[in-house]
């Protein structure tokens, strides 16, 4: 938004007139929400907002609620069209933000700032304005604290707001209202097939004591055999002699095998230890022993980058033979093997490294159908993948448009 035109960069065709610009005091109604925090959240009950969802749940427009609690003395109710901005938050950017309450009868929880706006004010337009722009950057400068910073009505009501007429302010509400149930839909569709995908590896391998799976391919009837890892993968041992390759890779339990350059943005390992990693080829798996909430015995990974690098001896590399890789790259996003690492294995002298000894690790069971098979469920859960890819891809780009037109509008 120019400060000497007072119009944005792009408009609607038959919108002409310059903007308005007010002190947000003069555009709204101030008060505050009250007195509920996670603690007093039940299963049913009346819809709740509370802060913090602001962060991790809402749009700039809210219709679906999914938390709920039960009404008592003192209460606040959005009576709709209501905008909030939270009142505290970890960082000055991140609580500069505000979302607009379509519905009456939601309970509006403590450290909510309450905006109920005039007439001439769309209230998806000034939840937009207030989280994008020039706005934005005002009210974050406000924010006070260390740890925990503040917001309080009386700086949402310092902040200056550049405004059109109700009728072009309607219009680029609906821009991106279809551009948030654009998100919503692809984030939807991407939550109900990480689930899918979820319960297709809990069924598709056999549970301990099982010989086939609980759920099976078509044409597929034969029982599965269980071997030991070191019948079906041979250990790595091969040395970087000479320094032949220099690319070192990570294990990441969110991410994979990728360049250590890439994830930590430079390089940790020093070209002198160099000679005595592991030298890690294309469909190499590597097992890593940090632990963490989203791989709780450290995750094991497949090479699929391509390209040769080299892994710090603290990793286990092995070589698989025999099977299908993708079908084993998947048993192992199971947790299955927990089971036998758990029993055979613990944290260790650092809490955050698991401790297995090599010669137990290569005794771990793998279940395995025929190579027929393997390849079936490794095909199914593959094409399972790009399609939670594509969707947490448009996702992305459309919430890249959506900032973008905010920038370009507001």
């Amino acid at each position: 938004m120019s400060e000497t035109m007072k119009k944005p960069r792009i408009r609607f065709k038959g919108f002409t007139e310059a903007w308005e610009q007010r002190e947000a005091i003069e555009l709204a109604e101030y008060s505050k929400g009250n007195g509920y925090s996670k603690n007093d959240l039940t299963e049913v009950g009346t819809p709740i907002i509370l802060y913090g969802r602001l962060y991790t749940k809402y749009q700039f427009s809210i219709n679906e609620i999914d938390t709920f609690a039960q009404p008592r003395s003192g209460a606040v109710y959005s009576q709709g069209n209501e905008v909030i901005v939270p009142a505290s938050g970890e960082t000055a950017e991140d609580i500069a933000r505000a979302s607009a309450v379509e519905k009456s009868g939601v309970l509006l929880g403590g450290d909510l700032n309450v905006l109920r706006p005039f007439g001439f004010i769309a209230p998806e337009f000034l939840a937009l304005a207030l989280s994008n722009g020039e706005p934005q950057k005002e009210l974050a400068k406000k924010a006070q604290g260390k740890s925990v910073v503040h917001i309080h009505n009386s700086d949402i009501q310092e902040v200056s707001i550049a405004y059109p007429s109700r009728a072009e302010q309607d219009r680029i509400v609906s821009v991106f209202r279809r551009l948030d149930n654009l998100i919503t839909l692809h984030q939807r569709k991407y939550d109900k097939l990480l689930n899918i995908k979820k319960s297709m590896l809990e069924k598709m391998f056999p549970k301990n004591g099982n010989d086939v799976p609980e759920i099976r391919f078509k044409g597929f009837t034969d029982a599965w055999e269980q071997r030991k890892l070191n019948e079906i993968a041979d250990k790595v041992t091969e040395k970087n002699a000479g320094l032949q390759y220099i690319e070192t890779f990570t294990n990441s339990a969110e991410f994979g095998i990728v360049s250590q350059r890439d994830f930590f943005d430079h390089d940790i390992a020093k070209m002198s230890s160099l000679g005595g990693y592991y030298i890690v080829r294309n469909e190499d798996f590597v097992y890593n022993p940090r632990i963490s909430t989203s791989a709780p015995v450290g995750p094991i990974n497949r090479n699929k980058l391509g390209r040769i690098g080299v892994m710090s001896p603290l990793y286990t590399v092995f070589r698989p033979h025999d099977v299908d890789t993708t079908y084993l790259e998947y048993f192992f996003k199971s947790k299955y093997w927990h089971s036998f690492m758990n029993f055979n294995g613990d944290s260790g002298a650092r809490s955050d490294r698991f401790s297995i000894k090599d010669s137990v690790f290569f005794e771990m069971p793998i279940p395995l159908p025929y190579i027929e098979e393997q390849r079936k469920i490794g095909e199914h859960l593959t094409q399972l993948d790009r399609l939670i890819t594509l969707h947490q891809r448009k996702r992305r780009r459309f919430s890249v448009i959506f900032e973008i037109k905010n920038l370009q509008f507001i």
